[in-house]
């Protein structure tokens, strides 16, 4: 079993390079099935689920060529293939961005259900809402989603208004509707970063889409879209990280390769705890010196506080003076990383989508668990901030977005490494 070992108590000092956006390539890859030529896509992050999908889509046909580390050639011009296998689209949340765009460049698509984290039910209601408004048939049967075009093999333009602001319906109507036969409007569209980059990338083949980033979008359905070359954004999550990390064993980071407009509502939360935070061009510099202050905080869509941040930020507030309120907006499931919390010392209480910290002296090493990716994040940067040794388990969790995590952490001080023990079945079978 591999796991993490961190001891605690070191501040952290130097700088650090962000990676590409995991949110923005695990759309941005799917969408090169759109594309008609190579497709050159660079600044992407060297993560399993990365890995995964670019898999996915040699399974499929594609001729996937690597050019360097963080860059790839995709050609999909030779797929005929349309179904994704359960073995490995199983694995992954965005394996359903698959079924916008094979549905907008084949008309038809089966993919199955969305893996990856569980932090609740993933409903894709809104998905099917949206390809339904555009000419698609589309049933859940068998662990897939199978969708078929009833115009001619081809989607056309519709009206969608999202019930509620999904960032997963609002990316997958995009790629159906890239190709569709007239115009798609998408309102109440979600407004996150990655929605933005992943519009940049299709125009950038040749699509038409206008107002991503705002609660409209119009998006004006190509004949064809032709390759190019595209970098991904960097990784608004993976610095909010690396920000708070810092928050919470203390030291001077210099965060660099980030775009600081994507992390404002971060930084204003960790100005109020007392952690000073610079922004720069292209980085931010985040000092912590003094003790930390208590905060509330509320998930809420971009530009609100991401939900994919609470876990880390609910591992700071674990010794920040006073009492803190964290109040979950998007999902249902995103508490379970309390109870390995609460075994290094924390005092939090949980009632439906609220949890209450009561900010503690200092926390304590101990064995603990990655329940998910960010809440595998927080164990880590409760770890740092620890008295004596933490040992994270489930890491497997965590290498799903982010890249040379330990790596990145050890070049600024921190006392953290890969570790094997035996696993409990190799311990029952040596018995």
């Amino acid at each position: 079993m591999t796991k993490y070992q961190i001891r605690g108590g070191n501040r952290l000092h130097g700088e650090i390079e962000i990676s590409g956006a995991k949110n923005a390539a695990v759309a941005i890859i799917p969408a090169a099935l759109m594309v008609d030529g190579v497709c050159r896509i660079e600044n992407i992050p060297q993560i399993s689920d990365v890995t995964l999908i670019l898999q996915i889509l040699q399974e499929l046909g594609a001729d996937v060529r690597t050019v360097n580390r963080t860059t790839v050639d995709i050609d999909c011009s030779h797929i005929r293939n349309r179904k994704v296998s359960m073995e490995q689209g199983s694995k992954i949340r965005a394996s359903y961005y698959l079924v916008g765009a094979l549905l907008g460049r084949f008309g038809w698509a089966e993919v199955p259900m969305p893996g990856g984290c569980d932090l609740g039910g993933r409903p894709i209601d809104q998905h099917i809402k949206g390809f339904a408004a555009m000419g698609a048939q589309v049933e859940v049967r068998n662990g897939y989603i199978d969708a078929k075009c009833t115009n001619a093999g081809r989607l056309t333009g519709g009206q969608v208004y999202l019930d509620i602001v999904s960032v997963g319906a609002t990316m997958n109507i995009m790629l159906g509707a890239a190709l569709a036969d007239g115009m798609t409007v998408i309102e109440n569209a979600a407004k996150e970063p990655h929605i933005v980059d992943l519009a940049n990338f299709l125009n950038s083949m040749g699509a038409d889409i206008r107002g991503a980033g705002t609660d409209v979008i119009k998006i004006r359905g190509a004949e064809r879209l032709h390759g190019g070359t595209y970098s991904i954004i960097p990784d608004q999550i993976e610095a909010g990280t690396y920000m708070v990390a810092v928050a919470a064993a203390g030291g001077e980071v210099l965060i660099k390769n980030v775009i600081p407009k994507h992390l404002d509502c971060i930084t204003a939360k960790l100005l109020e705890m007392g952690v000073d935070v610079e922004e720069q061009d292209e980085a931010v510099l985040v000092r912590r010196s003094g003790p930390l202050n208590r905060a509330n905080i509320k998930t809420m869509p971009y530009p609100g506080f991401p939900t994919d941040m609470q876990s880390q930020i609910g591992a700071v507030l674990c010794t920040a003076r006073g009492t803190s309120i964290i109040t979950e907006g998007v999902w249902d499931n995103r508490y379970r990383y309390v109870d390995e919390l609460r075994r290094m010392g924390a005092s939090i209480q949980v009632d439906g989508k609220v949890a209450v910290i009561e900010g503690v002296d200092h926390l304590t090493g101990a064995p603990v668990r990655a329940c998910d990716l960010r809440a595998g994040a927080a164990m880590v940067i409760a770890g740092l901030a620890a008295q004596g040794v933490t040992e994270v388990d489930s890491i497997h969790h965590i290498e799903r977005g982010y890249e040379n995590l330990v790596e990145k952490l050890a070049a600024v001080g921190a006392d953290i490494r890969i570790i094997e023990t035996p696993d409990e079945d190799s311990k029952t079978q040596v018995g």
